[in-house]
């Protein structure tokens, strides 16, 4: 009989306990959107990304202009064979080079977003785990990566994540 109680206290407890959880959810990329800071962000970004880019256009610019001169002087029949070989090998290294620019410019750009936006990401995951324990949430999901099928009796904690954090910002 007592282990009878023992047990039926014990599922009375755990079913207690589970009907407590609190559960919320934010759509991260909506916030992200949302925030002045982003805005800024991705107007650094951009304006890093033009001044990388006008770099790589001059490169290209360049290499047109000498092509078009080596087709040029080879339909005139102005170039011997080996001159030809030549400027062909030249050709071929500067096209090399804007391949390389154009990987070093992805390198760049994928460095400067990350250092550009890793302050931000850092202070909205501090802030969303700061309301969750603040709150109560037992989780806190995120509806932006589409994983939630079925949502019933959870917070959409959007609003009060994005107050929290303009009020952070001041």
């Amino acid at each position: 009989m007592k282990k009878l109680f023992v047990l039926a206290l014990g599922i009375f407890l755990f079913s207690a306990s589970a009907t407590a959880q609190k559960f919320g959810y934010i759509n991260s990329q909506e916030l992200l959107v949302s925030l002045p800071e982003v805005k800024a962000a991705d107007s650094e970004l951009e304006a890093f990304q033009k001044q990388l880019m006008t770099k790589g256009q001059e490169l290209v610019a360049t290499f047109e202009t000498e092509y078009k001169a080596y087709v040029e002087e080879a339909n005139k029949g102005l170039l011997s064979k080996v001159q030809m070989q030549k400027k062909e090998e030249d050709l071929g290294v500067k096209q090399k080079t804007i391949q390389d620019y154009e990987q070093e410019v992805q390198l760049k750009l994928s460095q400067k977003r990350e250092t550009i936006y890793k302050p931000i990401l850092d202070k909205i995951n501090t802030t969303i785990t700061a309301f969750g324990k603040e709150n109560g949430y037992t989780m806190i999901f995120d509806s932006s990566a589409g994983n939630l099928l079925f949502v019933q009796d959870s917070d959409n904690l959007f609003e009060a994540i994005k107050a929290k954090l303009s009020i952070a910002s001041n």
